[in-house]
């Protein structure tokens, strides 16, 4: 054998023995171990929830980009108010117009005898228990992938109901109403609708916009400004003509909710991409309650703030109208056809009419909603949330009690429709920011937004009513209500600067978490990159 004959076998004979050790220990070469071993342990496998495959982070090692580049994504965001904003122009949107409803109903709608703050309060506190209430069993269907049947069960809810409700007060005329009828058609019938569209909008928002989560669900929450700007002028400009009454008002009001019912049916779609949480058995407790949440104490304090912002939140609008016309900041119209009932201090030819204060507070929403979801991706959902919630409970108690003249209650409604956009608009974020970008983590997102929003209906029913009932055995002292509210809002947001110092504590933990493992990778790389040199050297020799 020659020289070159033999060299040429020696080098094959040691790769043969370096491919059998590989092979004998079920490994491919040492620079390939080398690899996998420093991305495996730097990026290891998240363990999965049942029925759900693991996410291998180092498939995704590349960063998606901050905007999406899919065109459906922004079809759901762009499109706003005629797509996917529709679900929320339709649920939160109709709640805030409730304040129109019932200073109607109060004052032409209902018989002399059944008009109460109380009890009208109590219509709009029960469509936000249902909404509320409903949403952990939405939020769970909508992780398992259902989205579409959501939409089209609440669709049909919610145009028959607004469509029943023309029909519930005879032809709409003086006293002619009937509150349970009301009752039965718009807190119950309409809630049941809306409760399958409320979380339906941030969720479908949030599978797309994943690295500008707090904005997606701004821009998305606007919606139910804009509703509730369009509603509110929609109902009163109907009643305003001779001839006009509540049948026909509420029925072209039903058109357009139709219209736009329709519209979200055909154009919502989440993300393809986004994981899945299939149900093995619907009917189980921990289908749709996640005990794990309970364990984490950013979503405690954060589940204890919300109930406490539901409980003076809406006071605020719910009661908007009747307080300027007590105080002699606004009046009523005058609805064609019907009896008036003064009001003590009203102003009739003076200030401005009570129903564009209820406006300019939605419209001023819009702004809130939107910036306070780019701040919100910049330094912290929870952070900021805090924040804003901390300013609109000072503005209820240091404001709101001293205002005595017109300007300055305009001045107050756009001020507190600012905040109060942001404080309404971003827990879906919050939540998304308490879960971290962990993609198993978000896959919980729907169901944890549900859980969070079920434990607040009873706060959110409880307050309203109670609200109206102070107002009337105190004579009609406004100041009840602008401390409950006040306070309600300070405990919240202190609960949220605890929910943001322990959400904080959990990402430096797991920084730190990240560090040790980056250490370990690198000295395994490190210990495998010498055996090898050995191994090679051994080889030669």
């Amino acid at each position: 054998m020659d020289t070159t004959n033999k060299v040429d076998f020696e080098k094959s004979a040691r790769t043969s023995r370096q491919d059998s050790r590989s092979s004998s220990l079920g490994s491919p070469s040492p620079r390939q171990i080398e690899d996998r071993q420093s991305i495996a342990i730097e990026m290891p496998l998240e363990k999965a929830p049942a029925g759900v495959p693991p996410v291998d982070e180092r498939t995704s090692s590349v960063r998606e980009p901050a905007w999406p580049r899919n065109p459906r994504a922004y079809l759901c965001l762009i499109s706003g108010f005629f797509l996917s904003v529709a679900l929320m122009f339709n649920s939160w949107g109709l709640l805030n117009a409730q304040g129109t409803y019932q200073s109607y109903y109060n004052q032409h709608l209902l018989p002399v005898g059944e008009r109460s703050l109380a009890w009208t309060n109590f219509l709009g506190a029960t469509q936000c228990f249902i909404v509320l209430g409903l949403s952990g069993v939405v939020g769970r269907i909508l992780d398992a992938g259902h989205i579409k049947w959501l939409i089209v069960i609440g669709s049909a809810l919610l145009i028959t109901s607004t469509f029943s409700l023309s029909a519930a007060c005879g032809n709409g005329g003086p006293g002619e109403g009937n509150y349970w009828y009301i009752w039965l058609a718009q807190s119950v019938g309409s809630g049941l609708g809306m409760s399958c569209f409320f979380v339906s909008s941030s969720w479908v928002a949030c599978t797309w916009f994943k690295e500008t989560k707090s904005f997606a669900v701004g821009f998305v929450a606007s919606g139910a400004a804009v509703a509730g700007l369009v509603y509110t002028m929609m109902f009163k400009f109907l009643l305003a003509g001779e001839g006009a009454n509540f049948r026909s008002a509420q029925r072209w009001t039903s058109v357009l909710t139709a219209l736009t019912c329709v519209v979200a049916l055909l154009c919502c779609r989440p993300n393809p991409d986004h994981q899945k949480r299939p149900v093995e058995k619907w009917l189980r407790l921990e289908t749709f309650v996640d005990m794990d949440a309970f364990k984490n104490r950013s979503f405690v304090f954060f589940l204890a703030a919300i109930s406490f912002l539901f409980l003076g939140f809406y006071v605020v609008s719910f009661n908007l109208e009747e307080w300027a016309a007590y105080r002699g900041l606004g009046r009523r119209d005058e609805i064609p056809e019907s009896f008036q009932v003064e009001i003590p201090n009203e102003v009739q030819n003076e200030a401005i009419r009570t129903f564009w204060l209820l406006a300019i507070m939605n419209i001023c929403s819009i702004l809130g909603r939107v910036s306070a979801g780019f701040f919100g991706d910049v330094f912290g959902a929870v952070k900021v949330h805090a924040v804003v919630t901390t300013i609109t409970s000072l503005l209820c108690l240091l404001m709101w009690p001293f205002v005595t003249v017109v300007n300055a209650t305009i001045a107050f409604v756009v001020i507190f429709g600012a905040f109060s956009g942001a404080v309404i608009g971003l827990p879906p974020a919050s939540i998304s920011d308490i879960l971290g970008k962990d993609p198993v983590e978000q896959a919980k997102l729907g169901q944890w937004v549900g859980m969070l929003y079920t434990a607040a209906a009873i706060p959110a029913m409880i307050g309203p009513p109670v609200a109206g009932y102070l107002i009337e055995v105190t004579g009609h002292n406004f100041l009840t209500i602008q401390l409950w509210s006040g306070f309600c809002l300070l405990m919240a947001a202190i609960c949220m600067a605890a929910a943001a110092m322990c959400t904080k504590e959990s990402q430096i933990l797991e920084r730190l978490r990240r560090a040790r493992r980056f250490s370990v990778a690198s000295f395994v790389t490190f210990t495998t990159r010498n055996n090898s040199k050995e191994t090679q050297a051994t080889a030669d020799v």
